[in-house]
């Protein structure tokens, strides 16, 4: 195993370009990793051969952080970008794909967490082949070029007030052609808006007020793109409502609401929904609390109010509360709180199998992913497993890392990135 410490070296000169993406093409077929839930939005990968089985002891290597953080790493062309605390500043560091860091850069003061599992950097960045956006809990938002220099740094806080959540903050922006898109659901003013990737002026901004039970207006979901009747746009959930914007101008396409109709409060809105086909999944309530877990499926053709015409299925027996969806080979998984994992076919609703894994104390808090199959699924002790559940369900191994793990695992040519609050792990398939 190859120990990688925290060393400092010249700035790299910026990787060759590899073209816009667009808030359509985010979903392109390719090795890279580019945003929190992967190339598709999915997350899930469907070609590669990932490992399956590991100890702390045979890892590729491992990067020691300098500060402890919860966002997701990516991956583009070659090169590891991740959010992280350092020297009481929030920063972005890239590595190598041997764990190597070629730069870090610090992008402000660092916001002292308000609950265990935070950090100041929860929220995932992204890329679009061009330069490289977070989002911290401190409120600012940041474009860096790819070699790690400061392009533009906004502080939302002082141009929009303070962001009023319960827990600490979770939304990941997203990338189109000409903008970095970001959402704000609070106890506050709530928007959407776009900044120029150039120049990181505000582009527009749409209002996303909805009167709402104690805490559901609290939003830590990532908007979902998709396509609505051939043009660009983009989902988002949260304060009991799901709406549907233009990526070109935030315009409002559609809404739909009635997600909770008896006013259950204290259901911020944490996994974010994903798409299958013409459907979105929408996770509802929290499934760490008995019977206040649910699931909505909502037709994406529609204009308007939607609430009464473009509902597909509901199911109010079973859902997730922190971790996100996966979409794979025209499937739904959920990973719930204590391990149980629900195969759903994403037209009817109904259960295909639900399975569980080895019962611990301890929850699961990271989104998983499912690689050509197999499924992983990191649990907060630090214990992440792989089942395979394309075909019949087998769980294939059970690999302690030693450390909290609240971050989503990578699958990217043939590793994958375990983001532990210490450091990120590197697994590769064993060399023949």
């Amino acid at each position: 195993m190859k120990n990688v410490t925290n060393i400092r070296i010249q700035r790299v000169a910026a990787v060759l370009l590899i073209g816009c993406v667009t808030a359509s093409c985010v979903s392109r077929a390719g090795a890279d990793w580019p945003n929190w839930r992967g190339p598709n939005g999915n997350g899930s990968v469907s070609t590669g051969s990932f490992p399956t089985t590991w100890t702390i002891e045979n890892i590729a290597w491992k990067y020691s952080m300098p500060g402890k953080g919860s966002s997701t790493p990516i991956v583009l062309n070659d090169r590891i970008y991740l959010t992280t605390p350092a020297d009481g500043q929030d920063a972005i560091v890239a590595l190598n794909l041997q764990g190597e860091q070629m730069w870090l850069t610090p992008c402000g003061s660092e916001s002292a967490a308000r609950h265990r599992l935070g950090s100041s950097c929860n929220a995932s960045p992204v890329t679009d082949g061009q330069g490289v956006f977070a989002y911290f809990r401190s409120s600012r938002l940041v474009a860096l070029e790819l070699d790690g220099s400061m392009r533009w740094s906004k502080d939302l806080a002082a141009a929009f007030g303070p962001e009023k959540l319960f827990w600490d903050q979770g939304t990941s922006p997203v990338v189109t052609d000409e903008h970095v898109i970001l959402v704000r659901m609070h106890e506050g003013e709530s928007w959407i808006a776009a900044f120029d990737k150039s120049t990181g002026e505000l582009s527009w901004q749409e209002q996303r007020n909805f009167k709402t039970p104690p805490e559901n207006d609290n939003g830590y979901t990532t908007p979902v793109f998709f396509k609505h009747h051939g043009k660009d746009a983009f989902l988002v959930w949260g304060a009991d409502h799901l709406t549907a914007h233009s990526a070109a101008d935030g315009s409002l396409l559609f809404t739909c609401e009635g997600f909770n109709p008896e006013g259950t409060g204290l259901w911020p809105a944490i996994a974010s929904p994903v798409l299958s086909g013409n459907l979105v999944i929408v996770p509802v309530g929290r499934d760490d609390r008995q019977g206040q877990g649910k699931l909505h499926a909502v037709r994406l053709d529609g204009q308007g109010d939607v609430t009464a015409t473009h509902r597909a299925w509901q199911r109010d027996d079973v859902g997730v509360f922190v971790c996100s969806p996966v979409e794979y080979a025209g499937r739904i998984y959920l990973l719930r709180p204590k391990g149980e994992i629900v195969c759903l076919d994403p037209e009817t609703g109904s259960t295909i199998w639900a399975e569980s894994l080895p019962r611990a104390r301890t929850s699961y808090y990271a989104s998983p992913i499912i690689a050509n199959g197999v499924l992983y699924a990191a649990r907060e002790d630090g214990v992440v497993f792989a089942a395979r559940v394309d075909g019949k369900f087998e769980v294939l191994s059970e690999n302690a890392l030693q450390e909290q793990i609240v971050a989503s695992p990578v699958a990217d040519q043939g590793r994958l990135l375990l983001r532990g609050d210490q450091h990120l792990f590197c697994v590769e398939l064993a060399k023949p």
